[in-house]
């Protein structure tokens, strides 16, 4: 016989137990177990704070944009065509613009035909249904160590096991990718793709270079591994300079993410999968059953803006204003942080990796920081395997160039202090560091 009482609330003084503090727990499906909030969200709550300056985030900053014609344009989506806009679509994506996406995809070298895109919520929506789609739990993917934030939480989600692989400045190193596939092999385990980001990569701000691309495609073709390329920053090369797609190289074993969230207005969350035939069908029906179809206006506001304005020009003027922000960090760097640090140099994105001396840990450090008012994100929320205590990455997409001199003085004078601390108590080591520091198993 079982009780219809409620349950009790803990007595005064008492330890809550799991079940009190969450009457669900019990309800939840196994996989909700690697399902945990990444760090970078838990930053946005205090980095938000005008008194802080921001170097966590990558928000795109968009005080470029047209706002007044873009204010009409939508305005005009909606009187012309709202009863369209304002309506059920389809799960694939509005035509037109799946058309524009080929265009977009075109100057990176893709060929490809608009049935074979699928528009989504946002980029990290495709990622999502792509790693529902081939995943098991304890199959392994492939990805870069560090990598995306978001990635790493779709792969915990759906209880894949993740194995980084090294880079250096030129990305993602082949040889180490042949060694983690074949420990994966003896191991006896499934590894279902690599999932990359091989342009002015998310977090470490490096690019893989063009000589390694051929190599990196048919590794995975020797494997029997699908290629992920997730692709948000390929157009915002500092000297306009853009770099053949790895779907190009290989359409039939390439999933090509993109989005126009960095390109055009991230509030907008407009992305697309590019994907082989048959995945694509999965793909439509995996759209279906997360959210019946993408938004219809928000699709006819980017496909307006891509046939009306000079998104081509919009997209150099983004070009300059984060190539000067970076310009103004790393010179930020150069004068302000401590011996032993070092960093990329990125050539495009948003992103600068910091690697700091040997005994300081960031992420035990980021609460000084945030007292300091400056805020970073530690390197250890891009790693799967708890990694990465010695790096930070900084943003300089969305400060101006006068606050991002000032946040990386502040960020400076808590390294020191932390730095003089440590050496205080003797459990420091300043050695010299050669050069950025991207750690695996093996070398952190």
């Amino acid at each position: 016989m079982t009780s219809s009482q409620p349950p009790q609330p803990a007595r005064p003084g008492s330890t809550p137990s799991r079940q009190n503090l969450d009457p669900h727990l019990d309800r939840y499906a196994a996989r909700t177990a690697g399902m945990t909030a990444s760090e970078i969200r838990a930053l946005f709550a205090v980095a938000s704070r005008p008194e802080v300056v921001s170097l966590a985030g990558g928000m795109p900053n968009l005080a470029a944009l047209p706002l007044d014609s873009l204010s009409t344009q939508m305005a005009e989506v909606v009187a012309e065509d709202g009863l369209v806009a304002l309506q059920y679509g389809s799960a694939q994506g509005v035509p037109v613009l799946r058309e524009q996406i080929c265009e977009v995809m075109a100057m990176e070298g893709i060929t490809a035909h608009p049935d074979d895109v699928v528009v989504t919520v946002g980029s990290q929506m495709g990622l999502d249904m792509v790693t529902r789609l081939f995943c098991d739990p304890g199959d392994v993917v492939i990805a870069e160590g560090p990598s995306y934030v978001g990635a790493l939480g779709s792969f915990a989600a759906y209880q894949a096991n993740v194995v980084h692989v090294a880079m250096d400045d030129d990305g993602l190193v082949p040889e180490n990718l042949r060694e983690a596939l074949a420990q994966a092999a003896k191991r006896g385990q499934r590894v279902k793709f690599l999932y990359t980001i091989p342009n002015f990569h998310n977090p470490a701000g490096v690019t893989l270079s063009v000589e390694r691309r051929a190599e990196i495609v048919e590794i995975c073709a020797e494997h029997d591994v699908l290629i992920v390329e997730d692709n948000p920053y390929g157009l915002l090369g500092f000297d306009g300079q853009t770099y053949p797609s790895l779907h190009s190289l290989a359409p039939e074993n390439v999933v090509y993410l993109g989005s126009f969230s960095k390109t055009f207005a991230s509030g907008l969350r407009v992305g697309w999968v590019l994907a082989p035939h048959a995945v694509r069908e999965k793909l439509v029906l995996a759209a279906e059953s997360a959210t019946l179809c993408p938004p219809t206006l928000n699709q006819l506001v980017v496909s307006r803006y891509l046939e009306t304005h000079d998104w081509k020009g919009q997209i150099k003027t983004f070009r300059e204003n984060y190539r000067e922000r970076r310009d103004a960090m790393l010179s930020a760097l150069e004068q302000h942080l401590p011996a032993g640090c070092t960093w990329t140099r990125p050539e495009g994105g948003f992103y600068v990796w910091v690697t700091v001396p040997e005994g300081v840990d960031t992420k035990a450090m980021l609460p000084r920081a945030v007292t300091a008012r400056v805020a970073y994100a530690s390197g250890t929320g891009f790693y799967a395997d708890g990694f990465g205590s010695r790096q930070m990455r900084l943003s300089y997409c969305y400060p101006t160039p006068e606050r991002i001199r000032e946040g990386v003085r502040r960020l400076a004078g808590v390294l020191e202090s932390e730095m003089e601390l440590m050496r205080t108590f003797g459990s420091v080591t300043t050695r010299a560091v050669s050069g950025p520091q991207f750690p695996s198993p093996d070398t952190a």
